[in-house]
């Protein structure tokens, strides 16, 4: 009878064994995220500024795609009406064709014929001066408007690493303030919290970053349209200068003699 003791004890403590299987979860283990959603939602605070700025972005670029084109900086059927206002000297009337439009370039004109029909003497140097100041005003308005998506780019994942930081202190803090199974619950939930912020973070920031790229090219060729427009009106005014100062000097040299 003894000796069949330690054979019946055997089976029953093999059952044991295989019952507390270590592949299986134990049953207070907390459970996954069963969507990206709700992932989203126990990453803690910081994936709310980080929502924040995708929509922001998002904004900006279809705002962008409306608005950095080249008819809103130079339209070919504004700079025909320029041209043939300006070689009929009619400035008034350009002036009016200037007001209703919308364009960067109508905007320079607008300038400096306002400047011109109020300064009839002023020489073309001063006017020219009034040109290229305009200009770089618009152009700089111009990559300063593409310059927020950069620093969304910049700005993104920096909050990112911020929620990093945050999942790691919460996951370091579980080691030594839990026991048992509801540590290890902790410790994942700490570590999930800080790589969806990181890829949060990630996922916002280098796509600003392209179409920062993209939109800054863009408008570097449009402000060089916005130049060579410049310089075809300036040219006209010029030659409406000097056609003004040949008119004006039989005129002197009659009242000399």
């Amino acid at each position: 009878m003894k000796r069949l003791l330690p054979l019946l004890v055997l089976p029953a403590s093999a059952t044991s064994l295989f019952a507390q299987d270590p592949a299986l979860p134990p049953p207070d283990m907390p459970q996954t995220p069963t969507s990206v959603l709700q992932a989203m939602i126990d990453a803690g605070p910081v994936i709310l500024p980080l929502f924040a700025l995708s929509i922001f972005s998002v904004m900006l670029v279809v705002v962008y795609f409306l608005t950095i084109r080249r008819g809103t900086v130079v339209s070919s059927g504004y700079m025909a009406t320029a041209d043939a206002l300006l070689r009929k000297r009619d400035y008034l009337g350009l002036l009016a064709v200037s007001n209703r439009h919308s364009e960067a370039i109508a905007r320079v004109v607008q300038k400096v014929l306002e400047f011109t029909t109020k300064n009839p003497g002023a020489d073309f140097q001063t006017v020219r001066e009034i040109a290229e100041t305009e200009g770089t005003r618009v152009a700089s308005r111009l990559n300063n408007k593409v310059i927020y998506l950069a620093d969304i780019g910049m700005i993104a994942p920096l909050l990112g690493l911020l929620g990093t930081v945050i999942g790691i202190i919460r996951s370091f803090g579980a080691l030594g303030a839990q026991q048992g199974t509801a540590q290890y619950g902790a410790l994942s939930s700490g570590i999930s919290e800080a790589l969806i912020n990181t890829s949060a973070g990630l996922a916002i920031g280098i796509p600003a970053l392209m179409f920062y790229a993209f939109f800054r090219g863009r408008a570097q060729r449009l402000i060089s349209d916005l130049e060579s427009a410049v310089t075809h009106v300036l040219a006209l005014l010029s030659m409406q200068y000097n056609k003004r100062t040949r008119e004006r000097a039989p005129a002197l040299l009659e009242d000399e003699f």
